[in-house]
């Protein structure tokens, strides 16, 4: 027996051509965040306030679907500049005291936004 897919929009940006998350099964793969304030702005000071943020919005899509920090189980990170892998890293390991993910990263031409990092998450639900 195979699982379908259930597709949850962005519920606070409309019109986004992809979904906040897809259910399938009992895992939840999110799209995408970057280190969006609640007015829809970019958080300002760099890699560590954007770092910060983007994991409190990936804390915030879990949270909603069900799932938490706790369960995630693959992250995918990537970086605006690879000479700021440090910095991210200092960051994102405060999310995780429990637990480190299976975890990609890389470094970019440029990020949705003019963002310096953009984190994707598959968590169990």
């Amino acid at each position: 027996m195979h699982a379908s897919p259930v597709y949850h929009p962005f519920t606070a940006t409309q019109g986004l051509p992809f979904s906040e998350a897809v259910r399938v099964g009992d895992f939840l793969f999110l799209s995408g965040q970057v280190g969006l304030d609640e007015s829809g702005k970019l958080v300002a000071g760099g890699i560590a306030p954007e770092t910060r943020r983007t994991m409190e919005n990936i804390r915030s899509v879990l949270e909603r679907h069900g799932s938490s920090l706790d369960r995630v189980v693959k992250v995918t990170v990537m970086l605006a500049d690879i000479d700021e892998w440090g910095a991210m890293n200092a960051e994102y390991v405060k999310f995780f005291p429990g637990h480190l993910p299976a975890r990609s990263a890389f470094g970019t031409s440029g990020l949705a936004l003019g963002a310096r990092v953009e984190i994707e998450a598959v968590a169990v639900v």
